[in-house]
């Protein structure tokens, strides 16, 4: 069998899918290449899509609701139509004029003063999954994975707790976070009803309907109005599953990604621990660095990205993790300063799509990091190749296995 190491390397300006283990193991050298060579690429692949790779275009398209829809964001063979200005997952997928409506709905519960009441919540679930992460290390011998022990639960609980959903469901939103994100439309016509994220909503929500009403997020969405009606039944669904699906596998990936580089980076390391006060600048450094989300547009009209000409119902990806080391928008684009400065990253997006989560985010990353930190502050990687961590494919980009070897602990 072929593997990455083998397999001929595609010409990535008409040949790149963004689905393949391929493209997300060398996705920065991709953006890196593209940039220089063929800025704006485009692929036949699921349908035909576009890839800039330049900051600035990518902030135009991002700013530019005229031209460009976001009635679908994720790029999958099945292309939504129709569905505007609501779209599917509300307020992500809305245009103006219900954009604005649908977002200002969500502002307080993801506002800074409710983000912080989070913060020991999270603290606590960090804390618990170190002590059952660390009781099976025994020596410097033992493998431990960051990511699938550690990373991948801090935000499912965080946003199971939001919406008032069992955290033991955990398992089930990673199932759909794979079908969804990473695989878009591989699974169609192949599940049962019964494994389907519409199932369990449908569930959830015709259960929430017969109890009585509760203090947490679905609650609110159940009896919130727009313009004296209550939100209809897609827009409920539509949300929901927004926050279980990018609410979660975004910020998990972020938080791998940032163990994955700190595992190689000892002197970053150990500036987080005797330099606390570096930690905020880490935390944006990180964000820029390894930014995890690509979003995408679908073309409204006939219009162009840098010259090239883009045809209404065109698929177009905004990677922002490529605008974020465009060195024509960053100093020293391909090195990570732990204590950077100047760091006005796109990881949030930007415009009126500009990540509505941003504050839980930090905080989840902030807090994960120094958690870790104060109970590990010395790990490496198991395998001393950073290439052997396998990376998400999709437009969510994060290490999905982490395996580290732990050097040093601190007791709690």
């Amino acid at each position: 069998m072929t593997d990455l190491h083998t397999a001929p390397v595609p010409d990535w300006a008409t040949e790149f899918d963004h689905t393949k283990e391929n493209y997300a193991a060398a996705a920065t050298e991709v953006w890196d290449e593209l940039r220089e060579r063929c800025p704006v690429a485009h692929s036949e692949a699921h349908g035909g899509v576009w890839l800039p790779t330049r900051h600035a275009d990518i902030a135009a398209i991002a700013h530019d609701t005229e031209h460009f829809s976001s009635e679908g964001v994720i790029v999958n063979v099945f292309k939504p139509e129709g569905l505007a200005p609501m779209g599917y997952a509300p307020p992500i997928t809305s245009d103006p004029p219900f954009h604005a409506d649908a977002r200002r709905l969500l502002l307080a519960s993801f506002g800074p003063k409710a983000i912080a009441s989070l913060e020991e919540g999270a603290r606590r679930s960090c804390r618990e999954l170190l002590d059952e992460l660390l009781a099976d290390v025994h020596g410097p011998e033992d493998v431990v994975d960051a990511a699938t022990a550690y990373a991948q639960h801090i935000p499912v609980r965080v946003i199971a707790d939001m919406l008032g959903l069992p955290k033991e469901d955990g398992p089930k939103f990673r199932m759909f976070i794979h079908r969804i994100i990473e695989k878009p439309g591989e699974y169609a016509g192949t599940l049962g009803v019964e494994d389907t994220l519409l199932f369990y909503l449908t569930q959830v929500l015709e259960e929430r309907r017969r109890s009585e009403p509760r203090d947490d997020l679905i609650g609110f969405l159940l009896t919130t109005e727009i313009d004296g009606q209550g939100l209809t039944n897609e827009h409920i669904f539509g949300t929901i599953a927004l926050l279980i699906i990018a609410g979660i596998d975004t910020t998990w990936s972020a938080i791998g990604a940032s163990l994955w580089h700190l595992a190689q980076s000892p002197e970053d390391r150990k500036r987080l621990v005797e330099d606390p006060d570096v930690l905020p600048f880490a935390i944006e450094e990180f964000l820029r660095f390894y930014a995890p989300v690509t979003m995408a547009r679908i073309a409204a009209v006939d219009t162009e990205i840098g010259g090239c000409p883009v045809k209404a119902r065109d698929w177009v990806l905004l990677p922002f993790p490529a605008a974020n080391r465009d060195p024509e928008a960053f100093e020293d684009a391909d090195e990570f300063i732990i204590d950077r400065k100047r760091n006005r990253h796109l990881a949030f997006g930007l415009g009126i799509h500009r990540c509505l989560g941003s504050n839980l985010a930090r905080l989840e990353l902030t807090v994960a990091v120094d958690e870790w930190m104060k109970r590990i502050p010395d790990f490496e990687l198991a395998d001393a190749d950073p290439s052997s961590v396998r990376w998400s494919t999709g437009q969510v980009r994060g290490p999905r296995e982490l395996p580290v070897r732990i050097l040093k602990t601190v007791e709690a």
